[in-house]
């Protein structure tokens, strides 16, 4: 049982050992104190006081925790402010184009929504049929309605 419960905790501090171990070698340590107790360890001191035999040594590779900054390379494209500004332009005419577009089809909506209000027929006897009837209108409106608010938000965005 000991010795399941230490392989464990062997297995869960691994990934903890390779953190502080950027690069170099691992060494997992296994030592028996004078109970016949087994433990642990990778701190390679402690292993040689105690006379633990060498359970596992692994060589890290893993990057430096600071990444030297990426370099562009000579040949790469580079955008000029002029570019970007015209890329700009061209994003704000997109977005106001879909903008028209939304409004128009949320007037469309409402009317649609006018129109059926207008409309009775002798099957809807009672006001939740009716309601029933013109939530699909309502919901269609209310979706429009987000898409203009969303593409407001777009187009301030980029101001």
């Amino acid at each position: 049982m000991h010795r399941a419960w230490a392989l464990g905790v062997l297995l869960l501090g691994l990934p903890a050992m390779n953190a502080h171990a950027q690069q170099g070698v691992t060494e997992i340590f296994k030592c028996r104190n004078e109970a016949g107790q087994v433990t642990y360890t990778n701190d390679r001191r402690q292993a040689e006081k105690q006379k633990c035999e060498l359970v596992t040594s692994q060589i890290n590779v893993a990057p430096p925790l600071s990444q030297p900054q990426a370099r562009t390379p000579q040949g790469f494209p580079r955008e000029t402010p002029r570019q970007s500004q015209s890329a700009r332009e061209r994003q704000r005419e997109i977005l106001e184009r879909e903008l028209a577009a939304e409004q128009q089809a949320l007037s469309q909506a409402r009317q649609a929504l006018a129109e059926q209000e207008a409309v009775r027929t002798g099957e809807e006897r009672n006001y939740a049929r009716v309601q029933e009837r013109l939530q699909p209108f309502k919901d269609t409106i209310q979706s429009h309605q987000k898409n203009v608010q969303a593409l407001q938000r777009e187009l301030a965005n980029l101001k």
